[in-house]
């Protein structure tokens, strides 16, 4: 289990602030067999691609530098010209190759945890020139991981290699009697087979590092309760996290109130700015309660989800507004608004009973200096 410098034991997973500012320092996760085994297999996929056109470029370069001509024997600015022109030649031949285990060499850091330049990663620190810390490193674990790696990587490699020469015995002992040019395009050919099979050993290697060094990283960076509590209790600090809090207690709130809609008895609206879902039950409320309210966007929700579910839908402007600005979400609702309330509600339960008889009347509701001021309708 791991240890801080205090001796408390690590068991908390890392959180996303602890991880980001670890990859800020440049302290991500790497694979040296992922980055071998990608740099590998690309320049032997590159080498099988291009063969054609890198036999001639190297064909054509060794020409020219083993028949040179005879006069620059005696004229050395034009052998060292010669020279010159041969480097390019050998860059311009090779470049291709070059440039495919370079952008493999990349590939490998991206699919661990990408690329990181931080200036922290390269200050000088002075552990690493303390002797001792130097003798922990070079007898710890993570050196003795390498060792076994290693040694992994010459079993697999050989491995790999000793059962494609097996296999391909007979083929090299036709060589030895082949003309000259069948044997250097066989010869060729068993070659890149065998980088082949190297590259395969290695993958098997990256395939089984990569995932270990991912879990290795996350184990350092293991926190501590404390640690994990101080951490919560800096971020709760911050505005940032204090007004995405609101936010998501605002939403979860107005989720919760468009829910208990379908319970409302009525919802009564002013028409279009205000709504106000009511809910009464004689049995065992004193009085009315408010389920939900709102304006603009959210009264339109309540009136829509209040026609979906079949909840009365009563138009009455200064209760409406009443009763937005007065009672609270989830409470009874003001003692001086019994009176029109009770009206609307004797209203709905006669409506409900309009398939039996008459359709009722809505009640007249003077309720003038409820109205607001704000200018909705």
């Amino acid at each position: 289990m791991a240890e801080n410098e205090d001796g408390a034991e690590r068991t908390e997973q890392p959180t996303e602030k602890r991880l980001r500012e670890a990859r800020e320092q440049g302290n991500i996760p790497r694979s040296r067999e992922l980055a071998t085994a990608a740099v590998f297999t690309a320049g032997v996929f590159a080498l099988m691609a291009m063969s054609g056109s890198l036999a001639s470029g190297a064909h054509g370069w060794m020409k020219a530098a083993l028949s040179p001509d005879p006069g620059l024997r005696d004229n050395p600015s034009k052998l060292l010209g010669h020279f010159g022109e041969l480097l390019v030649q050998l860059l311009w031949v090779t470049a291709p190759l070059v440039l495919v285990c370079l952008l493999a060499g990349l590939a490998g850091p991206l699919l661990m945890g990408g690329l990181r330049f931080s200036g922290k990663a390269l200050a000088p620190d002075p552990n690493k020139l303390n002797p001792l810390a130097g003798l922990k490193r070079l007898y710890g674990a993570e050196s003795i991981g390498e060792l076994v790696k290693s040694l992994l990587r010459v079993l697999f490699v050989g491995t790999a290699t000793g059962l494609c020469i097996w296999h391909g015995l007979h083929d090299l002992r036709t060589l030895l009697n082949a003309p000259l040019e069948r044997a250097i395009v066989d010869g060729l050919g068993f070659t890149l087979r065998l980088l082949m099979y190297a590259a395969l050993a290695l993958g098997l290697l990256a395939a089984l590092d990569a995932p270990y060094q991912k879990w290795n990283w996350l184990r350092r960076l293991k926190m501590t309760r404390e640690e994990v509590k101080r951490e919560i209790k800096e971020s709760e600090g911050s505005p940032e996290v204090k007004s995405r809090i609101r936010q998501m207690q605002q939403q979860l709130a107005q989720r919760r109130m468009i829910e208990a809609v379908p319970k409302a008895d009525v919802v009564l609206v002013n028409p279009t700015h205000y709504a106000v879902a009511l809910q009464y039950e004689g049995e065992r409320m004193r009085a009315p309660i408010v389920v939900a309210k709102g304006v603009d966007e959210v009264a339109q929700r309540i009136r829509e989800v209040g026609e979906q579910h079949r909840v009365a839908i009563v138009s009455a402007p200064p209760l409406a507004r009443a009763l937005y600005r007065e009672a609270q979400l989830g409470k009874e609702i003001p003692v001086r608004l019994y009176s029109a309330v009770a009206q609307v509600l004797s209203y709905v339960y006669q409506l409900r009973a309009w398939r039996r008889g008459p359709m009722p009347q809505l009640p007249a509701i003077e309720l003038d200096e409820f109205a607001g001021t704000d200018g909705r309708a």
